[in-house]
This record gives structure tokens, C-alpha cells and sequence, in this order.
């Protein structure tokens, strides 16, 4: 027997599976998922190359800063010895006078320390001369103590070597002699 009935014939239809159902995704899906993987390799690829050039850079930088440093401690100390050189001068000319009287050579010798000072004083070194001043233990270096009458106990009577502080920084302490109590 036939069935003639045009409902039981559009039920058919209805159980024909479609694509969507199947879980097979259709050509248009198909082309856009690989136009988007073709995106997205090419973005890949874009911030590949850009992470590369940024580490490229990183790398230039960092050559760059050593080699920077490497010239600054070589002539870090130029200026210094550009000023020491006037001091150099004025020894070897000292040096090179024959017979001179003992008065012009301790003059000579006065100027010439007077030019030292002043250039460790403009890179921020001063001398620490503690005559007269008590004792201070960070600065002063006690090598002996002796009877000073009219002197109060603990005051620097003789200083036997100055020191030295480098912005505020001691290099070298005073040693210096110390009143008894």
C-alpha cells in the first residue's frame, strides 16, 4: 500500500539530515575559518617580527651603555689631571733651578702646594688640621698622649699628619698627639 498523503511525504523531507545537524560545518564556514587562520598567522608573524627588532634594540642599547661606561671610566679622572698639570709644571721648573737661595725655594715649594690644594679642593677634597680641637675619634687618630699645661685633657696638641675627607667622606684620618688629663 502507498501512502499518498502529502503530510507523510514533508515528514520524509523533515529526517533527510542537513549539514548543521551533522556537525560539518558548511563551505562558507569552512572559507572564513581559514581566511581568519590566515589572519591571525599573519599577525603572528607581524608581532614576531616586532618582538625580534625590539630585542635587536634591547641588545644595541645595552652594547651601546657598556661601551658608554667603558670610555667614562677611562677618562674619568681628564679633568683632574688637566688641573694636576700646572702642579707638575711648577715642580720640574722648581726642580730645574740651579742654585737658588733657600728663602725663593720654600716659597716655590709654598705655591706649588697652594696649586694642589686647590685643585683637590675643587673635586671635593679638604684637608682635616685638628690643632686646638678635642679629640674626635671619627676623624683623628691619637698616637700619643702628652703633659700640655694650660690645655684641656683630650685636646689635639700637635697634629704629626693631617688627614684628608672627600665630600664629606674620610679618606685619611689626623694622626695627631693628645693632651694627658
Amino acid at each position: 500500500m502507498q501512502n499518498n498523503d502529502p503530510q507523510s511525504h514533508g515528514e520524509a523531507l523533515d529526517q533527510v539530515p542537513d549539514q548543521a545537524s551533522t556537525g560539518e560545518p558548511s563551505m562558507a564556514e569552512l572559507t572564513n575559518l581559514q581566511a581568519r587562520v590566515a589572519e591571525l598567522e599573519a599577525s603572528n608573524a607581524e608581532l614576531r617580527e616586532t618582538v625580534l627588532r625590539e630585542h635587536a634594540e634591547l641588545e644595541n642599547q645595552r652594547r651601546r651603555l657598556h661601551r658608554d661606561l667603558a670610555q667614562a671610566r677611562r677618562f674619568a679622572n681628564e679633568k683632574l689631571l688637566n688641573e694636576l698639570l700646572p702642579v707638575y709644571d711648577g715642580l720640574e721648573g722648581g726642580l730645574a733651578v740651579e742654585g737658588g737661595d733657600l728663602a725663593s725655594m720654600r716659597e716655590g715649594i709654598s705655591l706649588t702646594l697652594k696649586a694642589l690644594l686647590k685643585v683637590a679642593e675643587n673635586h671635593g677634597m679638604s684637608q682635616v688640621d685638628p690643632l686646638g680641637q678635642p679629640l674626635d675619634p671619627e676623624r683623628h687618630h691619637a698616637v700619643s698622649m702628652v703633659e700640655a699645661p694650660g690645655k684641656a685633657p683630650g685636646t689635639v696638641v700637635a697634629v704629626l699628619q693631617k688627614g684628608y675627607v672627600l665630600n664629606d667622606r674620610l679618606l685619611r684620618p689626623a694622626l695627631v698627639t693628645v693632651a694627658k688629663d
